[in-house]
This record gives C-alpha cells, structure tokens and sequence, in this order.
C-alpha cells in the first residue's frame, strides 16, 4: 500500500500527521460522548482544589464562593459545548473554522491571541507540575527546599512528556486519557479521603460575606481558568464526530465532561483553603505542593506521580491544539514539528517563571484576565457565528480567501478590536508588583467609581467583551451569513 492511501491519522507508528486539512469522511467516527474522556481528563487534576484558596481571596463567603464555582465552572465549558458543534459542522480545527466569522487570512489576527493563550496555559501546566516535584521531593528529604538541580531535572522530564504525547497525536491522546481518567479520579478520591479532617466547618461558615462586585470578580477569574481557558480549541476533539452527531449532545458532553472535576475539586479547594488561611496563602506560590503538605507521607509519591500525570494530560491537549492554530497562521511545517516548536516555547517559559518570577498566582492571574478579554471578544462572535448559521460550514471554502467567505471580514475583527478596547478599560491588573507590564489597564474605570472602587476587582470587562462579540455579530453578521449560505 502507498503511503498516500493510507488514513492521514495513521502514517507512522499510529502517529497523527494530519494537520488543519479537513478531516476525511472515514475517519469521522467519534460519537458525542467519545468527547466526555478528554475534558475530564484534563479538568481533574487535583490543581483544581487551588482555585478554592484564589475564589475566596476576593473576599467572599464559603456560600458566595460554592455559587460563583458551580455557576462560573458550568457556564464557561457550555459555551465550549457550543464552539464544539462548529468542529463538527466544519471537520477542521477551532481555528480554521474561525475564517468563516473573519474571513481566511482575517482569522490570524484571533489565531495569534489564541495560540499566546494555548502556550500560556500550557507552560502554567508544567510549571505547576515542576514546582510540586520539588516541594514534594524535599518533604521526603531526598533534594533540599527548591534545589536547582530537582526543578532542572523535573522541566526537562515534564516538557519532554507532554511534547510526546502532543506529537503522538488524536487518536494515542484519546487512549492516554481513558487511562488518565480513572488514575487521577482514583487518587484524588484517596486525597479528600485522607485529608478530610482538616477541615474546620466553623471556620469555613464564619468567613464574612462580600459584595455582589467581589462574586462577579471571582466567577469572571472561575471562567477565565476553566472554560474560556479551553474555548479556543473547543472545536479541536469535534472535528472527528460523525456526520450525524447531535449538536445539543455535543454541547452536553463538553459541558459534563469539563465540569463534572472541578466543580468537586473546587468546592473540596474552599473548604480547605477556609478552614487553614496559612493553606490559603502557600497556594499562590506552590499549588500542588501545598496541598500535598496536608498528606501523610506514605502516600506523596503516588500523590506526585498522579499530579504530574493529570497536569500534563491537560498540557498535552493545549501543546496539540496550539500546534494546530501554529499552522494555521501559515507556518508550512508537519503538524507534529509545529507540537516540537511550541514545546521548545514552553520549555523556555517554565525554566523563566520558576527560576526567576517571585511568585505564581500574580502574573498566572494577571495573563488569565487580559487575553481573557481578547479570547472573550472572540468567543461570542464565534457563537454568533454559529448560531446564525443553519448549514454546515463549506469546508473548502475555508482554505480560499477567494471564497464564499472571503480573505477579510472587517466587521468581525473591527468588533473584535472595538470589545478588546472596551474590555481591557473595565478590568484592572491587581498583581502591579509581580506582573507590573500589565498596569496600562482600568482606564474606563473612571466610570463606575475608579481603580479603587468595589467593581474594580470585578473584572467586569471579560464579560463585556463577550457579550459585546455576540450581540455585536448578531447584528453586524446576520445578512452576510444568510448571503453565504444561499
């Protein structure tokens, strides 16, 4: 058999190697629920119970928290459900599907905001991963607190893992996080098993309430770090559903598969994080390694192995996605080589934040709230997009600035631009020490009170970014998209 007629997800070894192309009918056999392994998986991790320590920061009651979570945490991967059918309905990335809202050439102004993201999250992942190797190797006394050599030794183990498994490709990730899946929800059974007792109901109820501003803070950070942190490569896994796939049954699957983990895992995270503030505090510098302080010995190395795994299952689905959107910004490379690129990338990031940043959470927030914006914008004309349109997308028309959809939509990325300026006036950068390039923010707070006002840390702009995006395209995308599909 030539290697041209062999399936393009199976050319070496069982190594994916189709890149942005269209997706071949014959391999279009994934069903909706296929969609379930790889969004828990990914969302599992016990990282999750960090969240808990970072929710009640804004200073909010366990009740007021435990809302925001299951509220933010469920609405942010239903609107990755509903970028998901576009994947279907186009057989092509996130990305590429993006060109039907912006035009071919247009959509590389989102890809570029969208692959910063894809690489930020990614190298978040391994960092986490690296920083809890060294706490937990020094607990067991076998390297001294931060030992250089532990964290060099753990970045080149982590980065090199999660660029193989990126390189491997669809159908060997797929396996992987089936395994993933019962490994990680397994131990993280065990953890809140044995470290339930640290929990001090008292201390956890008597946490005073915040204002409506601080719940609308916390739950724009709970989306930012859940589903809008995922939804620009929602469409990514639903390229392979058959033909006949339930639009609302991938939109379920999404939602379930992305939620079910960290609703759990965030609502155990305040309990902890209520219950012990010097807990609380550790988090922002060492998440996974301050929650492993509160395990009893025995159970550190099976707690870390755990850990690493889930972190770089959720590392492994970005690396892949952002390989994808490398390509489709017209680097003309294989796409396992565009995987090995963006973990060279990731590699140099990791080594920097852990080497040379003096804390975690500030520039990890800081980044999450101002590509937020952008991605937000993004996000609601895409759903716009696809809640305008009654046809599958002409799928080769996406690789034809010629076509029906044109090099540029202008009014897409004027919108887009329009809600970013917007959006990044109503947020404001509340790590001015740690992540100090972000402070050119918050200037439309003037408005509503100023940089000191309760709204302030609200971060309202996110929001209004997207909202923006989809009212907007609603309006502005109506006639051009019922002219595309006549």
């Amino acid at each position: 058999m030539a290697m041209d007629d062999v399936p393009p997800t199976e050319k070496s070894f069982g190594i994916e190697v189709v890149g942005i192309e269209i997706v071949k009918e014959s391999e279009r056999t994934a069903k909706p629920h296929n969609l379930f392994l790889p969004w828990f998986a990914s969302n599992v991790s016990v990282f999750g119970m960090s969240y808990g320590a970072w929710v009640l920061g804004f200073g909010i009651s366990f009740w007021q928290a435990t809302v925001v979570t299951i509220v933010g945490v469920i609405l942010s991967f239903f609107l990755c459900g509903v970028i998901a059918i576009g994947g279907k309905r186009g057989s092509v990335p996130t990305m590429v599907m993006s060109r039907a809202a912006f035009g071919v050439k247009g959509a590389k102004i989102p890809g570029v905001i969208s692959w910063l993201t894809s690489i930020g999250w990614e190298t978040m992942l391994a960092i986490t991963a690296v920083l809890a190797t060294s706490t937990i190797f020094a607990r067991l006394g076998w390297a001294e607190e931060g030992s250089v050599g532990v964290r060099i030794g753990a970045a080149v183990v982590v980065a090199t893992l999660i660029v193989l498994g990126a390189v491997a490709g669809y159908h060997i990730i797929m396996k992987m996080q089936s395994v993933l899946t019962w490994l990680t929800g397994i131990t993280t059974i065990i953890y809140i098993f044995l470290v339930v007792g640290h929990i001090d109901m008292g201390a956890v109820l008597d946490i005073p309430s915040g204002s409506p501003a601080q719940m609308i803070g916390a739950m724009t950070m709970v989306m930012t770090g859940m589903g809008l942190g995922w939804i620009n490569i929602a469409a990514d896994w639903a390229r392979y559903q058959s033909r006949d796939a339930s639009g609302g049954q991938i939109v379920f699957w999404n939602t379930f598969g992305g939620s079910l983990g960290p609703v759990v895992l965030i609502t155990f995270g305040l309990l902890l994080a209520g219950s012990d503030p010097v807990l609380a505090e550790n988090v922002g510098n060492d998440p996974v390694g301050a929650l492993a302080a509160l395990l009893p010995t025995w159970f550190l190395v099976p707690f870390l192995i755990t850990a690493i795994l889930a972190l770089l299952s959720g590392a492994i689905n970005g690396i892949y996605s952002s390989g994808l959107t490398l390509l489709t910004l017209g680097i003309k490379i294989p796409r396992p080589a565009a995987s090995l690129i963006d973990g060279v990338i990731l590699t140099a990031g990791t080594v920097f934040v852990v080497f040379f940043s003096p804390t975690f959470i500030g520039p990890f927030q800081s980044f999450l709230i101002t590509l937020g914006v952008p991605l937000a914008a993004w996000a609601g004309i895409m759903m716009a997009d696809i809640t305008l349109r009654k046809r599958d997308y002409d799928e080769a028309a996406l690789f034809e600035p010629s076509g029906r959809y044109g090099a540029y939509n202008w009014a897409s990325i004027a919108l887009m631009v329009v809600a970013c300026v917007i959006g990044w006036g109503l947020v404001v950068n509340g790590f001015a020490e740690d992540a100090a390039w972000n402070n050119w923010q918050g200037y439309l707070l003037g408005v509503i009170g100023g940089r000191d006002s309760v709204w302030a840390a609200g971060n309202i702009g996110v929001i209004v970014a997207l909202v923006l995006g989809y009212v907007g395209y609603l309006g502005l995308g109506k006639g051009k998209v019922s002219a595309q599909e006549r």
